[in-house]
Formats: structure tokens, sequence, C-alpha cells
């Protein structure tokens, strides 16, 4: 027959008058990190479309020069600028609480406050998002917004792209993409390379930071463990102090032959896979020193009418990318 349960709360019988056990905790179930954004220098911007110009440098020549040879030729040194832009985009995340949540008691809480205070946190992943995608600039119209070009839209060598000027278009050995084969998996060689890339540009040793995505920063952290013989490449090779009862199994700095490299989690939410098979296995080498946020419109928060329902509003902002040297940086997709 029917027996009192303690899984039953809506008929009657013993359940009914069992306490609740809500602990008041509240625990927000997602990555919220921001590295792209917070690492960028902000910078003020005055219109929807911002814009900077780029030039470089001849060739240097060991010609020399004839003994009593006049100038009959002058050369124009700036005919190899460009101008480079990027539209600016409005980010929105509204928010509202009814009256009568705003009154009782709950875990958070969850009262107007709290709400803004989160809407807040989602705007910042969706720029971080925005930031970090290939997304490629878009002029707006009556019914289609102002878009900005991405990271990955200025991080590109393909000469069809016309983001950025022909001449000035991240080198192809700056930007590795894997193939489905395994000999053509990313390893610290190729790592290098990108480096060595982005140090014959600009020749500086570079203060790069590599935004990385769960499954790139595992591979980096591997690098120096890994014995490179045929026979042991299963076997992890590791310095251990006997002193210590810790062993170190991430790497936060590697230093290469051109220049030092910092290592940070990207935000796996905010990355993209660029059409790979391999999802949360991107970064991007960056030099903070050469790319910024243009913010437009501050982030702020905007209180609405209550009409009788509750509380509402919305936070917003508008800003856009600017990669002021598309050559400075490296990119990295799906790493197998």
């Amino acid at each position: 027959m029917a027996f009192s349960n303690t899984y039953d709360v809506t008929n009657t019988g013993s359940a009914v008058s069992n306490r609740e056990d809500l602990t008041d905790v509240l625990t927000i179930l997602a990555p919220e990190e921001t590295p792209v954004l917070s690492s960028a220098q902000k910078q003020r911007a005055a219109a929807t479309n911002t814009e900077w110009t780029v030039d470089s440098l001849s060739a240097p020549s060991t010609a020399g020069i004839v003994e009593g040879a006049d100038v009959v030729t002058h050369t124009d040194q700036f005919a190899g600028r460009a101008r480079m832009g990027n539209f600016t985009q409005k980010f929105r995340r509204d928010y509202k609480v009814s009256d009568l949540q705003e009154a009782v008691e709950s875990v958070g809480p969850a009262r107007i406050a709290q709400a803004e205070a989160k809407a807040i946190r989602e705007l910042k992943r969706d720029i971080e998002a925005t930031l970090c995608s290939a997304n490629v600039k878009q002029q707006a119209t009556a019914t289609d917004p102002y878009k900005m070009t991405g990271l990955g839209g200025f991080i590109d060598s393909a000469a069809a792209d016309t983001t950025v000027p022909a001449g000035f278009k991240t080198p192809a050995s700056s930007i590795y993409t894997t193939t489905e084969s395994a000999a053509n998996a990313f390893s610290e060689t190729a790592f290098n390379d990108i480096i060595s890339s982005i140090f014959e540009v600009n020749g500086v040793s570079n203060g790069l930071v590599l935004v990385a995505d769960v499954g790139l920063r595992r591979v980096i952290s591997d690098f120096a463990r890994l014995s490179t013989v045929s026979t042991e490449t299963s076997i992890r090779n590791v310095n251990y102090d006997g002193g210590v009862a810790a062993i170190k199994l991430s790497v936060e700095l590697y230093q290469s032959d051109h220049g030092i490299v910092s290592i940070v989690n990207a935000n796996p939410d905010c990355m993209p896979n660029f059409g790979g098979t391999t999802a949360n296995s991107s970064g991007y080498l960056v030099n903070p020193e050469y790319y910024g946020v243009h913010e437009l419109i501050p982030m702020g928060s905007t209180r609405q009418l209550n009409n009788g329902g509750g509380e509402r509003g919305f936070v917003d902002c508008a800003l856009t990318l600017g990669v002021y040297h598309p050559q400075a940086h490296g990119l990295i997709q799906d790493v197998k």
C-alpha cells in the first residue's frame, strides 16, 4: 500500500512538514575572467569610426654612394602610410526585479542591486567574447548595428581580407593552424617559430602575453616535461627539489630567445575555435603595447521608470578594439 515519504511535498502526508535546507550560498557556475579586456590600454573614442595610421620603413640598403654623385631623385617618405580603423560597437544588458521579489528574503539576495551587478558581469563577458572573436567590422544601417573587428579579424594573413592593408597584415609565420595529421601537432618548436616571426617584424625582445584556452595551456605546460626521444614521448621529465613536497606542473612565464611570454588563462566561454574541430584549444599571442580599447560611451547603468511591476534598468557601453600593429601579434588555432 502507499506510504508517507520524504519526496512528496504536494500531496498530504508526512513530507509536507519537512523543513527546507537551503544554504545561504550562491555560486556563479560560469567563468568570468576577461584577460584581453583587462590587459588592453584604455583610450577615449570620439566617433563611431575610430581610426589610426600605420607606416613602415624601407628595406636596409648596403649599395653605397659613388663619390661625387649628385642627388637627382627624391623619395616620398610617407608613400607607404595607410589608415586603419574599427567601428564602435554598442553593448547592453537589461535587468528587472518584481516588487514582490524585492520585498522577500532570498539566497543571494535577489534584489535590484544584485540584478544590476550581474548584468555588468554579463556585459563584460560579452565584450571579452567580441574582442576575442574573428568578427569583421560592419557598417550600421537602419536595421543592422555597428560591429567591430575582433582580434581574429586583425591577426589574419589572408590577402582577400581588407580589414588590414596589404602591407601590414600579420605574417603567415606568426599564425599557427593545425591539421588533422598528428605530425602537424603544435610543438615547442612551432611556438618559438611564432615568437621569432613577431621579433623579425618588431626587432625588439617582445613582452608578449599568451591568452591561452584550456587545451593550449596544457600543451604549453608539457613543453618542458616531455622527452623528445621517439621512444620516450610519454615520459615526463621534472626537476624536483627533494626539500620541497610539491611538484609544479604549470608554466606562467616562458623565456624564449626573443622575449619572455606571460601565459594567462583565457575565458573558455569567450574564445572562438575558428571553425576547427577541437574546442577550447586556441590562443592569442599579443603585445599589450600594440592594442587597446577605445571607449565612446563608458560602462554605466541606467534605471528606468517603474510602471508598477518593479524596478528595472539596463547597463551599456560603446567601444571598439584598436590593433595598432597587426604584425606585432600572433595566433594559435585549434591545437591538437
